[in-house]
């Protein structure tokens, strides 16, 4: 069950990164007010998914599934180009929290 505070976690964090960038540096106000009320949500879930999910585990988690929701948004919303050595950056980012997730003894 502490997988769902993590996805909440990962969530908030995809949306408040994705305000930051329309914050343009904190100058408007709604998408900075959502960097940081989505920053301090994630944060508070991020704490309930490590009552019982190891932490280096779940910042992986978090962490990596983050950057891979994160580029493919910027793809989109921003029209932001990854060329070649960043896809397989990320793709070998997702392989290891895949790994984490299936063969770790450390997980929950």
């Amino acid at each position: 069950m502490a997988y769902l505070p993590l996805t909440v976690a990962i969530f908030l964090e995809v949306v408040g990164t994705s305000a930051l960038k329309a914050s343009k540096e904190f100058s408007q106000l709604v998408p900075s007010l959502i960097v940081v009320v989505s920053y301090s949500a994630s944060f508070y879930f991020l704490t309930l998914a490590l009552k019982e999910i190891p932490l280096g585990v779940a910042y992986a988690i978090w962490a990596g599934v983050g950057i891979a929701l994160i580029s493919v948004i910027g793809v989109i919303l921003y029209r932001e180009a990854l060329d070649w050595p960043a896809v397989i950056g990320i793709f070998l980012i997702i392989v290891g929290v895949v790994l984490i997730r299936l063969f770790s003894n450390a997980q929950a």
